[in-house]
């Protein structure tokens, strides 16, 4: 059974190219959230296996977001992708419970390679 996903990120055009890039490589796309708090709101009602998530975006930027869908589900996998690739960033994100970080712009291989990483595939 493919592995379901949630992509949250404020620009549709992300949404559109993670969304071709995870289903061309196998992967379900269940559902996507523009916004952090979008994202917490959905979590529960999808249950993806893990979320691609953006750091930089309105209402509730992701890395609050990944410690509030943390509190939802201990064991969610959540995989930041940003522009923001800073060091500060990064640990941040990593600190907050992600899982491992892609930097923007993004490269196929990259994020097949750290989904499967992240899953255990």
């Amino acid at each position: 059974m493919a592995k379901r996903v949630m992509i949250v990120d404020d620009a549709a055009v992300m949404r559109i190219m993670l969304k071709q890039l995870l289903t061309k490589s196998g992967y379900e796309v269940a559902g996507e959230a523009a916004n952090g708090a979008d994202a917490v709101a959905k979590y529960p009602v999808l249950k993806p296996d893990f979320v691609t998530m953006d750091i930089t975006m309105p209402d509730m930027d992701g890395i609050e977001a990944v410690k509030e869908i943390l509190k939802l589900d201990p064991n969610a996998k959540i995989i930041m992708c940003s522009a923001m690739g800073t060091i500060d960033k990064v640990k941040a994100a990593i600190l907050a419970g992600a899982k491992s970080f892609l930097v923007k712009p993004l490269q196929a291989d990259k994020v097949v390679a750290t989904l499967q990483q992240v899953l255990g595939q």
